[in-house]
């Protein structure tokens, strides 16, 4: 029957894989929250009636508000991951602080993030929530700048690989495509801090983005952040 065909179709249990992870359903969120932020910076851009903006600036509002409840507590994740990089003995010394600088820059950024919950859900306002929140965003900022810096230097030593390689043997021809496939995952990851770094940059204010750039570049590396995971769950 169609319904047995639907019902078992190997997309539909790869769909419920993704959204049985909170990372799968906390891209889908992050992509509609942005993509509401460009789009209600659009259509104010171009004059249309406060009814039409309004349902898009609530969705920004509350998806953001979803998704920082769901992040409570994941600082714990990244304080260990930046213990366990710190005592790695194998990884390269550059990629080390920079995971290290990351991942202390991410668990910072979700712990500061954390306490302003309460004052953003209008259960217990604070005056100090502003000033943390714009701790929190240091934080990611720093973690983000810690990640582009590795994805930088690890274009460099994929570089040196691929020009180390002979390709007349059989095993260069393997090692060359392992390179491409590791580039092309390292470039993905770079766009996506890249895109990134304006929301914290902006809310800073180093650098003067409006809502259009930073909610597309958002959309973008949300996008690309609901790839990795629906491929992590294939």
């Amino acid at each position: 029957m169609v319904a047995d065909a639907l019902v078992y179709h190997p997309t539909v249990a790869h769909y419920l894989r993704y959204v049985a992870t909170t990372m799968g359903r906390d891209k889908i969120l992050r992509t509609l929250q942005y993509f509401s932020r460009f789009y209600a910076w659009y259509l104010f851009r171009t004059n249309a009636h406060t009814s039409a903006i309004a349902p898009f600036e609530a969705m920004k509002k509350q998806f953001g508000l979803s998704r920082k409840l769901m992040r409570v507590g994941k600082n714990v994740e990244h304080f260990k991951a930046a213990a366990t990089a710190a005592d790695s003995k194998t990884m390269d010394p550059v990629l080390k602080y920079c995971a290290v600088g990351r991942q202390l820059g991410y668990a910072a950024y979700l712990s500061l993030d954390m306490v302003t919950y309460f004052d953003a859900a209008g259960i217990r306002p604070s005056a100090s929530a502003k000033k943390l929140q714009r701790e929190a965003y240091r934080a990611w900022f720093a973690g983000l700048l810690f990640n582009t810096i590795a994805g930088i230097y690890t274009l460099y030593q994929l570089r040196q690989r691929s020009q180390a390689i002979n390709m007349k043997e059989g095993e260069g021809v393997v090692e060359s495509k392992k390179v491409e496939r590791e580039r092309a995952a390292t470039n993905l990851q770079l766009i996506s801090d890249l895109c990134d770094l304006t929301v914290p940059s902006s809310a800073l204010g180093y650098a003067n983005l409006d809502d259009g750039i930073v909610g597309l570049a958002g959309t973008v590396s949300s996008l690309i952040g609901v790839w990795s995971v629906w491929k992590k769950t294939a």
